[in-house]
């Protein structure tokens, strides 16, 4: 059971609320600790996230820019996605072929749906190209459909990306094949998975299709968990010579999802085996815990300074749920903070303080405290007789 601790700042005398409200905006603000890693990995670069709290579980150089080969094909099918859910484009719509995208591709040794030259695909073919088949091709006849060409296509996607929260990717086309300045972070890819789940519900499922025939050419997906791993059910794998095997997947288990990615590793062999080791280690060593729905009452009876209540409750303004190692659980100790007396007028909803959750390995996670009711003002005589009342004999007399 989770333990609730209050910290007050208590508003009289004033020199001693400024000094302890010092203290705790100084431990608040200070770099949360790193976290716990307890695993090893042979990935140059890596991040395993759970999907609900967005909590790290384990990272290696994740803010480190890399090739990100066909992981970045996801940022191409968010885009997509868009335009499907906006109603800008159905899946039945034609796209042309051009010869443009057809001499780029044909002989260059990439990954292709195999797109004949001034034909056209829909639109939910292309998909299941990009998603199943990994076809550079289909992600340029997409490209220019969307943008005109390929270049302003890349352009589009990485001033997006930022509006995703995508902090240092940059996109120079939509396939990831090979060109300078074309870069992501494992971090960003991340961010983008959790995004293209969370988003695009209706759409997600395309990822966990295991083959998709297209001009008479049968190819599965190659996306190794999907035929081996518990709860995986998608996302993109990436090879070059440059960046080597990686790999961005989702696996959900029960109610928990995590995100994973890794890239830098040396074979395909190996990219399946250290994927499923770590999806592992993260099932097993891990759990998401839920604290408080929005609107659970958490400080039911906070003290109010002149107003016509003594008191006003708190409530969580979200949910909050806290993910950390199942042996972190024993010592998690979660905290309110709130300035107080509270000094009235209270309008409900208005920020009043926070809860605070730490424990062992774990960045402290915070969240907003409101209040559930207004609390008017006392009148001028009244506000006299309580404030005279506080001073004299440290609590207010009604």
């Amino acid at each position: 059971m989770k333990q609730i601790g209050s910290k007050t700042v208590t508003m009289f005398p004033l020199f001693l609320r400024l000094a302890v409200a010092a203290q705790l905006v100084g431990a608040l603000l200070s770099p949360p600790p790193a976290v716990a890693q307890s695993i090893e990995t042979a990935a140059r670069q890596a991040i395993i996230v759970d999907f609900a709290s967005g909590a790290v579980l384990m990272e290696k150089n994740a803010d480190e820019l890399m090739v990100p080969s066909s992981m970045s094909k996801l940022m191409t099918v968010y885009m997509v996605f868009d335009k499907l859910k906006t109603g800008a484009w159905k899946p039945n719509d034609r796209l042309p072929v051009s010869e443009t995208v057809w001499r780029k591709h044909v002989k260059s040794g990439g990954s292709l749906m195999f797109l004949p030259v001034n034909s056209t695909a829909t639109v939910e073919d292309l998909l299941k190209g990009v998603v199943i088949q990994s076809g550079n091709d289909a992600c340029s006849v997409l490209a220019e459909a969307y943008s005109g060409s390929e270049e302003a296509f890349g352009e589009e996607a990485t001033r997006r990306s930022r509006e995703l929260g995508l902090t240092r990717s940059i996109f120079k086309n939509a396939s990831g094949w090979p060109e300078p300045d074309h870069m992501m972070t494992a971090r960003d890819l991340s961010v983008l998975s959790r995004r293209l789940i969370a988003d695009f519900p209706e759409y997600y499922p395309l990822f966990s299709q295991t083959d998709f025939v297209f001009n008479g050419i049968k190819q599965g997906n190659r996306n190794p968990l999907l035929y081996s791993t518990p709860g995986a059910d998608g996302l993109k794998t990436g090879h070059t010579a440059a960046a080597g095997y990686g790999l961005a997947a989702s696996l959900k288990r029960g109610n928990r999802r995590i995100i994973m990615v890794l890239n830098g590793l040396s074979s395909m062999k190996e990219r399946a085996e250290e994927a499923r080791r770590l999806a592992e280690w993260a099932f097993r060593e891990w759990e998401t815990y839920p604290l408080f729905k929005a609107g659970d009452i958490v400080v039911p009876d906070a003290e109010v300074w002149l107003g016509e209540a003594e008191t006003v409750q708190l409530a969580a303004r979200g949910n909050l749920e806290v993910t950390m190692t199942r042996k972190a659980r024993a010592e998690m100790k979660v905290t309110t903070v709130h300035t107080g007396p509270i000094p009235a007028p209270i309008k409900a909803g208005d920020e009043i303080g926070k809860v605070v959750v730490t424990a062992p390995g774990m960045a402290p996670m915070e969240m907003a405290l409101v209040a559930t009711g207004d609390v008017q003002k006392l009148g001028f005589v009244a506000r006299i007789s309580t404030a005279l009342s506080r001073i004299i004999w440290g609590q207010p007399k009604r």
